[in-house]
């Protein structure tokens, strides 16, 4: 417990600048949590897939051109550097084994305009640690901030603390 003359240094208020906040799933776990935070009424959020793209015989192909990378939930495509321009928070999201391939092309673009990033593995709580250090190959370099969410409520809750 602290006293009335401490109390008075705490902030008193929650912070209310809104941030435009872009949540990218770039796998098919990451795709079901994004979908299912979408649901949710969010006022300065808005979701995308970037799912790895695959070839017929399994194999992954490189991430799609930044101008057809990302999808919204509608199906349409979207332009990374444009949904990076407007953004002040990219927050991407995916499952172990190591299918983020896109994550490398939206780490970039976040680079280059300065656009703060933080990555969430979902699904970890079941996941082998080969399959966890996969995406984290693949995310931990492009994010300032990595999860392993052993629940995915964890990345709904970090949103409306951003106040999403």
């Amino acid at each position: 417990m602290s006293s009335a003359a401490e109390a008075r240094f705490r902030v008193q208020a929650p912070n209310s600048i809104p941030r435009a906040i872009k949540v990218i799933a770039l796998d098919a776990a990451g795709e079901a949590v994004v979908r299912r935070l979408a649901e949710a009424v969010w006022n300065h959020a808005t979701f995308f897939t970037a799912a790895s793209r695959v070839e017929p015989g399994g194999g992954n192909l490189p991430p799609a051109p930044a101008d057809e990378a990302l999808t919204d939930l509608a199906g349409r495509s979207r332009s990374v550097t444009d949904e990076v321009d407007t953004a002040d928070l990219v927050v991407l999201v995916a499952g172990p084994g190591g299918h983020a391939q896109a994550a490398s092309l939206i780490g970039r673009a976040c680079s280059l305009r300065r656009v703060t990033t933080t990555g969430f593995v979902v699904g970890a709580a079941s996941a082998s640690q080969n399959a966890l250090s996969k995406t984290l190959a693949q995310v931990r370099p492009w994010s300032l901030m990595v999860v392993i969410a052993h629940s995915d409520d964890y990345v709904e809750d970090m949103m409306t603390a951003l106040r999403a």
